[in-house]
């Protein structure tokens, strides 16, 4: 444990709604922050390319991720003292350690969305 983690008072578990560990978990599930970590997996990148890297994310939204990704100690933000100012953004440690299970929930992903589309087309006929 690092000087500046304190212990839990109790246990984590994911199944207890005053846990802590929840707003982990949404975190992480978030759609916004699958994508952003798993782009940051193969370079820092300023805020522009992880837009144009990410189809589909509004900048409000960007922002916000990249906050709470910052905050929860994910990702780094470093700023540049240049006109105009560069700000890059990469993974720490950490955030580098949810490579291997978003991988993994992106290749599932990928790998069954043609059987997740079918079942949704069998619900949707009545």
């Amino acid at each position: 444990m690092e000087a500046t983690e304190k212990p839990l008072a109790v246990p984590p578990n994911v199944f207890d709604p005053n846990c802590p560990t929840r707003q982990v978990l949404d975190r992480i599930g978030d759609r916004w922050t699958v994508l952003v970590v798993l782009t940051l997996l193969d370079a820092t990148l300023r805020f522009t390319e992880l837009r144009r890297a990410i189809p589909g994310v509004t900048p409000k939204a960007l922002t916000a991720t990249l906050r709470g990704l910052e905050r929860d100690g994910l990702v780094e933000r470093r700023v540049f003292a240049e006109v105009p100012p560069r700000v890059e953004y990469t993974l720490t440690p950490l955030g580098r350690s949810l490579e291997q299970p978003l991988r993994a929930v992106k290749d599932w992903a990928e790998e069954h969305i043609a059987e997740i589309e079918a079942a949704r087309t069998r619900a949707q006929r009545p």
